[in-house]
């Protein structure tokens, strides 16, 4: 039978239960272990699709489309867990799932209450995710303990070990232990407070995992043991990682977590093996070179609004041996300060995707900037459409080139809206989403990248390069080099005479991982590494 781990958190958000939750699966994988891996939240919208980034930070996108929270990002990355749209479910989701059955008849003239109709709803979206093949379901809930809007979840995951027998589901409780620096000492009350919630509406954690700045004591571990109902052994400590987050997951194997999951479970698992991952973390301190790059962003102040972006340029790093000391910079400051004054002397620039006017003509005059000055240069969906409109204004002279996005009468639209959304009027779940096949040019950078002239990758735009402006474009030396397989889609742009100058439609970043580096990220961060070579940085980091 399909066992269960249910992880939830206490004291504060944003304690980390996706990098907890990922790095949980990665070692029971690492053990030969079968891991699915899903995330339930707590708000109302459908998906994160339509939300802020400020508020939500990145929406990370899986192949069959589904816009998703970003800590399946950190599940694709640590673990090879298949993501589906069954792996992500949000209380919009759950309670539209249960209004559609009501007006269907379903609950055949019953009142529809939050028990059982809801809990029974999540408990099913849970249950999709275990079959014969799947030896662990880990299901991370989202929010805090004692928020209002989390009880369903919580509830439903106190029913589901009965369903299932007590054996077959195990609590993983993540919480925080405050270092207060006036009484210079840990406080463990906010812990105990947190399980003592848990415990009010019959959750009982079997594992607490106690995140803190600094080492428990043993001390601090009894006590939490005794007061939370634990064994002392089930105390973990996690640390805060100053240096990468892909050592937790060797942080939680020192404090004997996966050892305490697979007896509590009973699970059939082998001998871990984590010479990989010690070696990836080896490469990780011992680089050979240090090297900068600048993302040039409408979003660029807030970190998780590009998570997969860092995330992928470190994986490129590992692959190089290069240390990446990333220049976050608001495209609008471009449009203030200029371009000389804030990119000269990087490496290489990277200009990410994103919605609306603002910052674009920030993003434009540094994609001028390192086309100019030979610097290593990738786009990513908005970045290759500003690649493609500064292109247009600059080189070919088409003066007012812009996207019908932000400009509908602008008289050179080399950037235009979908033919498929034209007709839509909703905005989520609308653009055009998931994988998707491109075939590449032969002899194009980005092919001898990939290895191969077929390539599949994820999608989330509704704008595209115009067609028209294709033979404009390679007369003057910013070539096609990958379309839709039917060759309608332009999906890369690359220009010819600049070390590396390559704009792609889609988002590389979501499908790159510490052990494998995405091809177009490694292509990027080897150019910038030559630049760096070649104007007297030193081979060996001081």
């Amino acid at each position: 039978m399909t066992k269960h781990i249910f992880v939830t958190g206490g004291v504060v958000s944003s304690l980390g239960k996706g990098l907890t939750s990922a790095s949980i699966g990665m070692l029971l994988e690492q053990r030969g272990l079968r891991v699915r891996m899903q995330k339930l939240d707590p708000y109302i919208n459908v998906d994160p699709g339509t939300m802020s980034p400020y508020q939500h930070g990145e929406v990370y996108v899986l192949d069959d489309g589904s816009e998703t929270d970003l800590d399946l990002g950190h599940y694709e990355r640590f673990t090879h867990s298949p993501l589906t749209r069954d792996s992500n479910y949000t209380t919009g989701q759950i309670y539209q799932s249960v209004i559609n059955k009501e007006r269907r008849g379903e609950f055949l003239g019953k009142t529809v209450q939050v028990i059982p109709h809801i809990t029974n709803e999540i408990k099913g979206c849970i249950r999709k995710l275990a079959d014969d093949d799947v030896d662990v379901v880990i299901t991370e809930i989202g929010g805090t303990v004692g928020d209002i809007e989390s009880q369903p979840f919580l509830e439903a995951i106190r029913q589901f070990s009965l369903d299932v027998g007590k054996r077959n589901c195990l609590y993983i409780h993540l919480t925080l232990v405050p270092y207060l620096k006036a009484a210079g000492e840990l406080k463990t009350k906010p812990t105990q407070h947190s399980v003592g919630q848990l415990r009010e509406i019959g959750i009982q954690p079997d594992i607490l995992i106690c995140r803190s700045e600094r080492s428990l004591s043993r001390e601090d571990r009894e006590k939490i043991a005794l007061f939370c109902n634990v064994p002392i052994r089930a105390v973990i400590e996690e640390k805060d990682k100053d240096f990468s987050i892909y050592e937790v997951p060797l942080s939680l194997v020192e404090n004997g977590l996966d050892e305490l999951i697979v007896e509590a479970l009973g699970l059939p698992a082998g001998k871990l093996e984590l010479d990989n991952w010690r070696e990836l973390l080896h490469d990780l301190r011992n680089p050979e070179h240090e090297i900068s790059i600048a993302v040039v962003g409408k979003y660029a102040e807030h970190r998780d609004a590009y998570k997969s972006i860092y995330e992928a340029l470190d994986h490129a790093g590992i692959a190089h041996r290069a240390q990446i000391r990333i220049q976050r910079i608001q495209s609008e400051s471009i449009e203030q300060e200029g371009p000389e004054r804030l990119l000269a002397g990087y490496d290489g620039l990277l200009v990410p995707g994103g919605f609306g006017e603002r910052g674009i003509e920030g993003k434009v005059d540094a994609i001028r900037f390192a086309r100019e000055r030979e610097i290593p240069f990738l786009g990513i969906c908005l970045g290759m459409q500003c690649a493609a409109i500064e292109f247009a204004r600059n080189v070919i002279g088409l003066a007012g080139a812009h996207s019908t996005e932000f400009n509908k009468d602008t008289p050179y639209p080399v950037i235009c809206l979908l033919d498929e959304q034209k007709a839509i009027t909703d905005k989520g779940g609308t653009m055009r989403l998931g994988a998707q096949t491109a075939h590449l040019a032969a002899g194009s950078k980005v092919a001898a990248c990939y290895g191969t002239d077929l390539i599949s990758e994820r999608h989330r735009h509704r704008y595209e390069f115009n067609n028209l402006n294709r033979q404009q474009f390679a007369a003057n030396g910013l070539i096609v080099v990958g379309t839709s397989p039917d060759g309608s889609l332009v999906e890369i742009i690359e220009l010819e005479e600049h070390p590396w100058f390559v704009a792609v439609q889609f988002h590389p970043e979501f499908k790159s991982k510490p052990t494998a580096a995405h091809p177009l990220f490694a292509g990027f961060i080897g150019a910038a590494v030559e630049r760096h070579l070649s104007r007297g940085g030193a081979a060996q980091r001081v």
